[in-house]
């Protein structure tokens, strides 16, 4: 695989999330593969997208790059994006161009440290594409220090010890810009066209839109929302 020719693919563009779990009415891998053509109609650059058969299901219909990753949660961890190596072999064998991996601090299940096991993954797929998703600026320079080739801001507000983070989180999008020399994608609490241009004015290389796009749940909550909050 080309690295810099799928990463290039992204540069500049709009991934947009196209994930539902079952406790949403839109879950089903058809449907996100209907949302994924639809992404792509609207001028995505690529998808990203949740378990081995959301994704078969979408390459199926979109010739789009793929950012794969698959949510398990295991008893003994709070770490849930792609967290074994079981998940790694299921994303690989499914095509996905780019596999997101929690990179955070916290430890992966068996409290296996992320440096371990990402030394496992990479020994095993040295040629794959691999994305650290992040919620503070020491777990992106790890990341770097690790061999990952582009990092996200995407659980930034989702651990522990940054849960009260204001999102988007424009701070750390720059200091990863400004500091990392690696590819970034901005991601988490983009709701607005101004918040994706304000991220692309800190350089960033993608940006990753989901629930503002895809979750018309939550979309319609948030509106409703608005309405009881200005009566």
């Amino acid at each position: 695989m080309n690295k810099n020719a799928v990463l290039n693919k992204l540069r500049g563009g709009l991934v947009v999330s196209c994930q539902a779990l079952p406790t949403e009415p839109l879950y089903g891998s058809k449907i996100m593969a209907r949302m994924a053509l639809a992404a792509k109609e609207g001028g995505a650059a690529g998808i990203r997208a949740n378990s081995p058969e959301d994704i078969a299901e979408i390459k199926r219909t979109v010739d789009l790059p793929i950012i794969g990753l698959s949510k398990v949660n295991y008893p003994d961890s709070d770490v849930y994006i792609t967290p074994t190596m079981k998940e790694v072999d299921e994303l690989v064998e499914v095509g996905a161009e780019i596999i997101a991996l929690d990179a955070t601090k916290r430890l992966r299940p068996g409290r296996q440290t992320l440096a371990d096991f990402f030394t496992e993954v990479k020994k095993k797929y040295p040629d794959r594409i691999f994305m650290a998703d992040t919620s503070c600026y020491e777990e992106g320079v790890t990341a770097k220090e690790l061999g990952f080739d582009i990092v996200s801001t995407a659980l930034s507000g989702y651990t522990e010890y940054t849960k009260k983070t204001k999102l988007p989180n424009f701070a750390l999008m720059k200091q990863y810009v400004e500091t990392l020399g690696l590819p970034v994608a901005a991601e988490g609490g983009i709701w607005t066209p101004e918040d994706l241009q304000t991220a692309f004015r800190l350089g960033v290389w993608t940006a990753v839109v989901g629930t503002a796009i895809t979750r018309p749940r939550e979309i319609t909550r948030r509106f409703v929302e608005s309405l009881r909050g200005g009566a």
